[in-house]
């Protein structure tokens, strides 16, 4: 019979923001003594664009602890319907630092922004 899980064992922490169709969002991560943290990032922009809409656009610019991680730019595919970018990473954490996460957009011909959400999810030693 294996012994019993602890009841100290650590969750993984998980950080959020969903700016819903704000322009830009952030995220901080604030630092952590006596450890170094591994977390996924998440992030996903959508929008929604007009059926009649011509020449519709949608850009990110994600940046982590100030330094531009990911840049793109992409037309519009889905005339009346939403569509999106969406970016994933793997970020280490030394101890005491905190994770500074930003992303702004941009939108044009008729895309309307919809939705924007960063997160990130730390990865337990055992799972990395």
């Amino acid at each position: 019979m294996p012994p019993p899980k602890s009841v100290t064992a650590r969750r993984p922490e998980h950080w959020s923001v969903d700016a819903r169709d704000a322009e830009v969002a952030t995220l901080t991560v604030p630092a952590a003594l006596g450890r170094e943290r591994v977390f996924e990032i998440d992030l996903r922009f959508v929008v929604r664009t007009p059926p009649e809409a011509v020449g519709a656009w949608l850009s990110v610019l994600f940046e982590l602890d100030g330094a531009r991680e990911w840049m793109r730019r992409v037309d519009a595919q889905c005339p009346g319907q939403t569509d999106s970018l969406d970016f994933h990473c793997r970020r280490s954490v030394p101890e005491g630092r905190a994770l500074r996460l930003r992303v702004t957009t941009q939108v044009g011909g008729g895309a309307r922004r919809q939705s924007l959400r960063l997160d990130a999810e730390e990865v337990l030693r055992d799972e990395a």
